[in-house]
């Protein structure tokens, strides 16, 4: 079994530190992120190929302020300090932190003063992204001082015959202008490492571990038609092959050609063995005149597994005649709900992990997790390494309760209709006008409960508004509110008014989050 080495993001409790692996990984080198508390010894049992001290809220020189171990330092791992990370570097080398006076948070200029590798070929004088408070006043013995700023005269440094650096400033967001390359300078010329982390040798990797991990046992997985259960699966399917067996639940509150595009494009494009299991009238039926939006949420979920659960003994019954036991489940669990939900070591049973719940004693399945170590940029590209279809690869994603909770008031199957025919639309236009990338979820509601005054030919009506709620993210935990042009909203409004007869109004949600949330319910 093959298992790529890591490049080390050692979290101090930064905002950033999963986009600093995630940056890490676009420089095609793998990277994970690991607690500040972990030992070195810890570390090392990784086999790392060098190591990056993530920012962090506190001042290197408070009470109980996590450090970095000088034991670090003596590994000859290239290591690379970030905002709190470099001052902890600098600290623990003998280096002077302390409180400038002269804050620096936002948008900062930043002036190159010094010939190293961080800002090789790189302007002089370039725009960086700050947040802190303290800085660094002298630098540690044995480095060069590379960068300055107005709050921080030492804002980098290089020990190039030691393979240590770090910035002040936070080179993984996007407003620091040149940040990709300065990262790219610390693990291309400084670590000498070479990017060889790619989709092809994803796959590889994977499915020689999966087919390690199951042999001929057999294997369920649920497919919801997101990116992540599509991928997961096609990954194990080619493991494993028809060993396989996906069970994809149509609980009616799916969008306009979903189930069409698991059924047919889906299994067209990857030969899978797909079970299909129409439960929409059984759905409705619990969610007749629920309109609190927690209660839909735990209808759903509960009869989700439920029904889940009854296709799942019917294919262990037939399991059981050709002598095979099913053994594992397969789940599209990402890396970034492996950091969230505590870094977790893995579970055994599906019992006791994060993403599913309640599934009874006696269905006791090893998970087997082929996307645990990926980000959603990595998954699509596996994706397409495999052939799916590029309308799954690229699908924006779609929370599990789908339409239930975008239908403020009670679901019918009215309202469903209504609301898909608008959410076609929106999908039909933002497609042709190529902002599919741009936009991250693209919710489209129905205020199933508000009637608004219009006239439609020469009739008052009193119809149903639509709201439209474009998101972009980097992150997935903030989110800022799509900037769509002009005459797309015009063409989306004009069609969903014209084509959807109960819609006589559309608005536009341009609320960020925080405050607001990207759903509505």
């Amino acid at each position: 079994m093959t298992q790529a080495r890591p490049v080390l993001v050692v979290d101090f409790g930064a905002q950033y530190a999963q986009l600093i692996a995630r940056r890490v990984r676009e420089a095609n080198i793998y990277s994970q992120v690991v607690p500040s508390t972990m030992p070195i010894s810890q570390m090392l049992a990784m086999n790392p190929l060098a190591v990056i001290l993530s920012g962090g809220p506190s001042s290197v020189y408070a009470e109980n302020a996590p450090q970095v171990d000088a034991a670090l330092f003596e590994t000859g791992l290239p290591v690379f300090g970030i905002c709190y990370g470099f001052q902890a570097m600098a600290t623990t080398l003998g280096g002077t932190v302390a409180k400038t006076g002269l804050s620096e948070f936002g948008a900062t200029e930043l002036k190159v003063t010094g010939v190293g590798s961080l800002f090789s070929g790189l302007p002089t004088s370039q725009n960086v992204w700050m947040s802190h408070g303290d800085s660094v006043q002298v630098a540690p013995a044995g480095f060069e001082v590379t960068a300055s700023t107005a709050g921080a005269q030492v804002a980098a440094f290089e020990d190039l015959t030691r393979s240590l650096a770090g910035v002040q400033f936070h080179p993984e967001v996007m407003h620091t202008e040149h940040g990709q390359k300065v990262l790219e300078h610390f693990l291309y010329d400084i670590a000498k490492l070479q990017p060889t982390w790619t989709s092809a040798n994803i796959v590889q990797d994977q499915v020689a571990r999966i087919k390690e991990q199951i042999g001929d046992s057999l294997v369920i997985c649920g497919l919801s038609g997101g990116v992540d259960s599509a991928v997961a699966a096609a990954l194990v399917h080619k493991a494993v092959g028809d060993n396989l067996t996906c069970v994809f639940v149509d609980h009616g509150l799916l969008r306009t050609g979903e189930r069409e595009q698991v059924e047919q494009d889906y299994v067209a494009a990857t030969g899978i063995k797909l079970v299909v299991v129409d439960a929409a009238d059984r759905f409705l039926a619990e969610l007749a005149d629920v309109t609190d939006p927690e209660t839909k949420r735990k209808i759903i979920g509960r009869l989700f597994i439920r029904v889940f659960e009854d296709a799942q003994k019917d294919l262990v019954a037939k399991s059981g005649d050709t002598g095979k036991p099913i053994k594992f489940l397969v789940q599209g669990t990402l890396y970034p709900d492996v950091v969230e939900s505590g870094g977790g070591t893995g579970a055994a049973t599906i019992k006791s992990h994060h993403n599913v719940g309640g599934l009874p004693e006696d269905l006791d399945f090893e998970l087997c997790e082929p996307l645990r170590e990926l980000f959603k940029d990595e998954v699509r590209a596996v994706g397409r390494e495999l052939g799916l279809p590029a309308a799954m690869v690229m699908r924006h994603p779609f929370p599990g309760p789908g339409l239930g909770i975008r239908i403020v008031g009670a679901v019918s199957k009215e309202r469903l209709e209504i609301l898909r025919a608008a959410d076609a639309i929106v999908r039909e236009e933002t497609t042709s006008a190529g902002l599919d990338s741009a936009i991250w979820q693209f919710p489209v509601v129905l205020l199933a409960d508000v009637r608004s005054v219009g006239v439609q030919g020469d009739g008052r009506t009193y119809g149903h508004p639509i709201v439209l709620r474009p998101v972009s993210s980097e992150d997935a935990m903030t989110a800022d509110w799509t900037r769509l042009p002009y005459d797309v909203i015009a063409r989306i409004s004009n069609r969903i008014t014209n084509e959807v007869r109960e819609v006589n109004r559309v608005v536009l949600d341009v609320t960020s989050k925080p405050p607001g949330t990207i759903e509505w319910e």
